[in-house]
């Protein structure tokens, strides 16, 4: 997406999904995450990433990003394999290496099974990214079941939790760790309570991991952003909050996950070295001071 696409984007149209993580083929718009227009610097030649939920949105972003800074690339994700293989082939265009591994980060084994599979083809893994999550609408706290409750943290907390455990013991000095927090840690979100609860673990746990592995020299940072066009949103929300999505932000329209992709790269690389247990916020301008 060019910049003067920026200013004016495509309208987004009513649409929905009815299962997630969702689908970005079926999105209209088509989220911009190709990083078209992206300028390189080599600033990870020679690295190997592991990102989860890679197959679209900021994931997909990020992988793409990646690559195009040199990084050879595996990336898991849930069961869209029509996304999983369009990411693959971005990635493979820029002559780097990818890997899809299909799986769910809620169970601890299968996390072993992928971190094994990603050194196994790659080589060690420098770059960890906790990226995937999910998030289910509810507008009464009270109609969170215990079913809906303990996927959400699964998902978003306990599987960064072991993916954390599975890639750290193979890490070395210089080496980093992004997690993906969200704006409504910081705000909340009368709809998204236990959503909002896993992005603030995700701060709590970047902090703390942070200071826990600085004497290693393995760096931990996160970003949360803010209102970004990804299948989650027409996955979770009906069909008119769609169509109104992220006109509320001070920009006055939702990001696109190649904005959002930079600071993984930033986080990633040797330029923020001095900087661990941080958290970046693209979200189109609100403060959140944190």
């Amino acid at each position: 997406m060019m910049q003067q696409d920026r200013d004016s984007p495509p309208k987004i149209l009513p649409q929905r999904q009815y299962s997630q993580p969702g689908s970005e083929a079926e999105m209209t718009p088509e989220p911009a995450s190709r990083m078209e227009g992206y300028k390189a610097a080599g600033k990870l030649l020679g690295r190997h990433a592991l990102v989860t939920g890679g197959d679209s949105g900021i994931g997909r972003a990020v992988c793409i990003a990646f690559a195009k800074e040199g990084a050879d690339v595996a990336f898991v994700y849930l069961s869209e394999d029509e996304d999983a293989a369009v990411t693959v082939k971005a990635v493979e265009a820029e002559g780097r290496k990818c890997l899809a591994i299909k799986g769910d980060i809620g169970d601890q084994e299968f996390c072993g099974i992928a971190t094994e599979k990603a050194r196994t083809v790659l080589g060690d893994i420098g770059i960890l990214v906790n990226n995937a999550g999910e998030q289910h609408q509810q507008n009464d706290v009270t109609g969170i079941s215990r079913e809906q409750l303990e996927r959400t943290f699964r998902t978003n907390v306990f599987g960064m939790f072991f993916m954390t455990q599975a890639v750290v013991p193979h890490m070395a000095p210089g080496d980093t760790i992004i997690n993906t927090a969200s704006i409504t840690a910081y705000r909340g979100s009368p709809h998204l309570i236990d959503y909002s609860a896993t992005k603030g673990a995700i701060v709590a746990f970047t902090r703390s991991l942070s200071e826990n592995l600085v004497d290693k020299k393995i760096r931990v940072n996160a970003v949360a952003p803010g209102p970004i066009w990804t299948p989650l949103i027409p996955s979770s929300f009906d069909a008119k909050k769609v169509s109104e999505f992220g006109q509320d932000s001070p920009m006055g329209r939702p990001g696109q996950p190649d904005e959002v992709a930079p600071c993984y790269v930033f986080l990633a690389s040797d330029d923020s070295s001095y900087m661990t247990g941080q958290v970046l916020h693209p979200n189109g301008g609100t403060v959140v001071n944190g």
